[in-house]
């Protein structure tokens, strides 16, 4: 008799769940709660990994049994909603939105291109356009999509170089998921991280602190994959001839104008979302929240007079079911802490710094880079991973805080398959322009993979501890 991996993994979901239950009322650190959210949280991760069902109604379904059985308050369940963190990527998604509209892409995209005259100046400069888009669109899949049609642009003024298209192709998903890490805005799961953080430590970790831990982690680990990018998919003689990019080639693929003087509606957004990112980064000195700011750039950025968008519009790019599902298994987080289930999963791991500092995280970076191939959802591997990651840290003598950052940014490689992440997905899969194939995933993976770990476990030993967040 064969298994599908579907059956196979219902299987081992039914054997889990039927292993918790059978343990006695009285194992030591195992309580009722504990025990609960331990079944509720192997379900969830089952429903994930080997159904169909849509991960927003999986995680609101298990934070629903979380709270139906008392092991969460409806408070804590739908609090998160209110988190500032999720006001924070609201406020983001609308002041995203406006400039999606303006056309300052485009602008951008055609200034940094269009002053590329070599392969490797144009793949460098196209990288540093897709670092700095962290800034001003939240959510990987949000940044794919604004980047497609400059990525169409350019694949059509090189023409007949199709091994260049196809590095092109990698490099934009490569670089969108790498680069997340600059911002606590970047992903979904940054959000769940700081939330899990605050519940189990107490610490919050602002806009500015990941700023200042995240941004050099994501210039050097982005230019370091276009490089591998370059290696592994063009030759020698792809690499040499020359490039030219004009700002018409751009304009093509543009609704608004990417040359010329900038029009009162650009000129506006422009500022704006300038003056909100320098007062993002400059949290320390002036006191106000990064949400406040937000909203104080959303309301803004509507208003009827000063505005560039209207509300109604910009609010239905906000993608409420990515924040259903952040709350929801940020609700879930809270309860693997609060409970006492995550204390009795890493209760095997010795104590008293029994276990190297640098073999932790090495295994914590590990396990966070390969789980995309099981968890598909960023959200959700944080969710699951971050929990105990915070929670085993002091027993081995590590700062949570750093362990849980390590755990994050590694999570951010999901490149191995077209079906890893969003943003490799789009770019897959685009009609009449020559793409990427799974044996160019693999092959990118085999050499990014280890790499990209190596990189961020050398960030937590040796460059985060220069921020204050020695491990």
């Amino acid at each position: 008799m064969t298994f599908t991996s579907r059956q196979a993994i219902t299987l081992s979901a039914a054997l889990s769940v039927s292993g918790l239950l059978l343990i006695p009322a009285n194992f030591p650190g195992l309580g009722g709660d504990a025990r609960i959210t331990l079944v509720v949280f192997a379900l969830a991760t089952c429903a994930w990994i080997g159904t169909s069902l849509d991960d927003t109604l999986v995680a609101l379904g298990a934070g629903l049994a979380l709270t139906v059985t008392g092991v969460t308050s409806p408070d804590a369940l739908f609090g998160t909603l209110g988190d500032a963190t999720v006001w924070l990527l609201i406020c983001a998604f609308v002041l995203a939105a406006a400039v999606a509209g303006s056309g300052l892409a485009g602008r951008a995209a055609a200034f940094l291109v269009g002053g590329a005259r070599t392969v490797r100046q144009l793949v460098h400069l196209t990288t540093a356009a897709l670092v700095v888009s962290a800034f001003a669109v939240p959510a990987t899949s949000g940044r794919a999509a604004l980047a497609l049609p400059v990525f169409l642009a350019l694949a059509r003024a090189l023409g007949e170089r199709k091994r260049l298209v196809v590095a092109l192709a990698l490099l934009f998903p490569t670089v969108i998921l790498l680069s997340a890490v600059a911002t606590l805005i970047g992903a979904g799961a940054h959000l769940i991280t700081v939330s899990v953080l605050w519940e189990a430590t107490g610490e919050r970790v602002g806009f500015h602190q990941w700023l200042l831990l995240g941004l050099p982690l994501a210039v050097v680990s982005s230019h370091l994959a276009a490089e591998v990018v370059l290696l592994v998919t063009t030759r020698r003689e792809d690499r040499r001839g020359p490039v030219l990019i004009t700002a018409e080639e751009i304009q093509r693929h543009s609704e608004r104008p990417v040359t010329g003087r900038f029009t009162p509606e650009e000129t506006r957004c422009l500022a704006l979302l300038g003056t909100v990112v320098a007062l993002w980064c400059s949290e320390p000195v002036h006191g106000v929240a990064p949400a406040v700011v937000a909203l104080i750039g959303a309301v803004i950025v509507t208003a009827p007079t000063l505005g560039t968008i209207r509300l109604k519009d910009a609010l239905a790019t906000v993608p409420w079911s990515l924040l259903l599902f952040m709350a929801a298994t940020m609700a879930m987080g809270m309860a693997l802490t609060d409970s006492g289930a995550a204390g009795w999963l890493i209760s095997g791991i010795p104590g008293d710094g029994a276990v190297p500092t640098w073999a932790f995280l090495a295994v914590v970076i590990a396990v966070s880079t390969a789980a995309h191939l099981v968890l598909q959802s960023r959200s959700a591997r944080s969710s699951v991973l971050v929990p105990l990651v915070v929670a085993a840290a002091p027993a081995a003598g590590v700062d949570p805080v750093a362990a849980a950052l390590a755990s994050t940014a590694a999570a951010g490689f999901c490149h191995t398959l077209p079906a890893s992440a969003k943003p490799v997905a789009l770019f897959a899969d685009v009609p009449g322009t020559p793409t990427y194939t799974p044996g160019d995933l693999l092959r990118l993976s085999a050499v990014l993979a280890p790499l990209t770990a190596v990189l961020v476990l050398v960030f937590a030993l040796a460059v985060w501890p220069l921020f204050g967040v020695a491990p």
